[in-house]
């Protein structure tokens, strides 16, 4: 076999191919580099603002600040709701993986009981996962220090310190004052359709009642921001600017801290309400509710036990003032007098004879006095100071329901009163169209008998009684109950609650002074029914007192209140005002199953004023009671 001769190599050829691979080479590369320069160019220069943008989103974060809620003060400048500093355990939601695990492994280094777990758990099914959660609120010291070292194995949980409003006469104030408490879903969605829930992104609570919720606009504040450099574990490295928030504003209410705590001593364990009024403007210096309950509870969010301890037969969360409604009875008698002079129904000096009843020509039922006996020749004063019923349910029967309602309107009586707050009852002003739309039934004449002494289908809340009796002894003038005197923001100033309603305008208006002198006789006269409770005071005042009956009594029986269960005995009512010749202030009372007014409402009345023109003695004018 022949041998096979070597090829001889074509060194050009070679070389002419690496050369032309290596071309191919280096443009591939060199289009490698031409698209990295051209990514780099996009990527810093075209998208620099992007990616720039994207990286503060990592490093810079915007905070909301929660503005400080404004301070509330009675008139004499004594702190009733301020802001104290408190440490709550908070969580984002969004930003932990197994909240349940988390919830737990968090429970085991500071006390978290299943309750406020289960509770947490549930409320962060109603709010959105980016906004702060309380998970524990108020921690001390040594839950502070115990958490804050174990901070790192826990994301999204962190230690806040903020301001809690507090209360620091607690259940003395609740009806006027109210609460804040946490900010729910629906409340939050009102904020959202009014287009205020941005300026709440840092705030957890919102007024509930009371002066708290009805200036929750004035109270709130202006929510500000900070931006901040944070690492990549989310801790705060620096501050880079701030928009401070503004507070808000500071009210100044006409309550007298002082009056509202001898109001609510002299109910002591009695319930009942009480109002009292500055008689020139109308400003509310005591509202006081019986029983009432400590604000102060509803504030962190209150315990299932502790709410339910509330829920009682007792009602210590409805404000009696403004919502309790109440047979208004001997209290209106003024009124009505004032009515039955304006129709001619009665003179100032004619007289009729009260033998103990009253009855409807040929009707057999009969109307009782107080009095069984009856009072004898009885005028429009003695009506008023020996509170005569039967000189009322004849008055009555010839005004006529309508004449009466549509009187009794003039003065508040079935409309709310206008105080600044929204907890508020309108109550009942009877009337025919009312008896019709309520019951389906024609007024009957009877029915109009009852209402002359304010019983019967009548009910009235203790502030439309202190409004009506404030507007008789200004002789028509109407000055609406308030709450808050004056907001206050730094050098600013805002009056509030200084208008006037529509004066009351008589045909007569002696008759004013009639009622008036009947209602000082009340208490200047020995035969009055509250002269016993003023005796020897050094202010001259003038009231009317009252006795509502809860239950009918049957005809032929009487009253017993040994033989009734507790609820079913009769209200104690009393207004009145002092000084005589120049009213300042106009109080009014009711206290439930207590008996007469005469002997529960009118001994209160006279704390009240004793109390008052002690600390006001300039005020005080007229002769002294004998």
């Amino acid at each position: 076999m022949l041998k096979q001769r070597p090829t001889i190599r074509d060194h050009s050829a070679e070389a002419n191919l690496f050369a032309r691979r290596a071309f191919v080479g280096f443009v591939f590369v060199l289009a490698l580099v031409a698209i990295l320069l051209s990514n780099l160019y996009t990527i810093q220069v075209e998208d620099h603002q992007d990616y720039q943008t994207r990286s503060n989103d990592n490093r810079i974060k915007v905070i909301p600040i929660a503005p400080n809620r404004g301070l509330i003060y009675d008139r004499n400048g004594v702190l009733l709701a301020e802001n104290k500093p408190v440490y709550n355990l908070e969580v984002i939601p969004e930003e932990v993986d197994d909240l349940i695990a988390s919830v737990k492994s968090v429970s085991k280094i500071i006390e978290i009981t299943e309750q406020q777990q289960a509770d947490f758990l549930d409320d962060i099914k109603h709010t959105r996962r980016f906004k702060s959660q309380v998970l524990k609120a108020r921690l001390n010291e040594n839950e502070v220090a115990m958490f804050s070292v174990n901070q790192h194995k826990f994301p999204g949980f962190s230690i806040e310190a903020r301001l809690a409003r507090y209360y620091p006469f607690g259940d003395t104030l609740t009806h006027a004052l109210g609460y804040v408490a946490k900010l729910n879903r629906k409340e939050l969605n009102k904020l959202e359709q009014q287009g205020e829930a941005t300026n709440y992104r840092a705030t957890h609570d919102i007024g509930k009642l009371g002066i708290e919720k009805y200036y929750e606009p004035l109270l709130h504040g202006q929510v500000g921001s900070q931006r901040v450099e944070v690492n990549n574990r989310g801790r705060i490295i620096r501050t880079l600017s701030m928009d401070p928030p503004l507070p808000g504003d500071d009210l100044v209410l006409t309550l007298d801290i002082g009056l509202q705590q001898i109001a609510q001593h002299t109910l002591k364990d009695m319930r009942g309400a009480i109002v009292v009024m500055d008689a020139k403007d109308g400003g509310v210096l005591a509202l006081y509710s019986n029983p009432s309950y400590d604000p102060n509870l509803f504030v962190h969010g209150i315990s299932s036990k502790d709410y339910k301890a509330l829920l009682n037969p007792d009602r210590p969360l409805i404000n009696r003032t403004t919502q309790g409604r109440y047979a208004p009875a001997s209290t209106i008698k003024p009124h009505m007098a004032i009515l039955a002079l304006e129709e001619n129904v009665v003179q100032e000096t004619t007289t009729m004879w009260d033998p103990g009843f009253f009855q409807i020509p040929n009707v057999e039922h009969r109307w009782r006095d107080w009095r069984r006996w009856g009072h004898g020749h009885v005028d429009v004063y003695k009506a008023i100071e020996e509170s005569c019923d039967t000189y009322f349910y004849d008055a009555a029967y010839r005004l006529g329901i309508t004449k009466i309602s549509n009187f009794m309107a003039r003065f508040g009586f079935g409309e709310l009163s206008g105080i600044d707050i929204h907890e508020e009852a309108t109550a009942i002003l009877p009337s025919k169209e009312w008896k019709e739309g309520r019951f389906k039934e024609s007024w009957w004449r009877g029915d109009t008998i009852s209402v002359g002494i304010g019983q019967g289908y009548w009910t009235a809340t203790p502030i439309q009684i202190a409004n009506a009796t404030n507007i008789l002894v200004n002789k028509g003038i109407n000055h609406p109950p308030h709450l808050a005197q004056v907001a206050k923001k730094e050098d600013q100033i805002t009056q509030l609650n200084n208008e006037e309603k529509p004066p009351v305008v008589l045909n007569n208006e002696d008759n004013w002074r009639i009622a008036i002198d009947a209602m000082h006789n009340t208490v200047k006269k020995t035969t009055g029914t509250a002269h016993r409770a003023f005796k020897g005071a050094n202010y001259d005042p003038a009231g009317k007192t009252g006795t509502a009956q809860v239950v009918s009594i049957a005809q032929g029986e009487r009253y017993d209140a040994d033989a009734l269960k507790e609820r079913q005995r009769d209200n104690a009512i009393y207004v009145g005002f002092a000084p005589y010749d120049n009213p300042q202030i106009v109080v009014s009372i009711v206290v439930e199953n207590t008996g007469g007014g005469s002997s529960v409402g009118a001994p209160i009345a006279r704390q009240l004023m004793d109390y008052y023109f002690a600390a006001n003695p300039i005020q005080s004018s007229g002769s002294k009671v004998p």
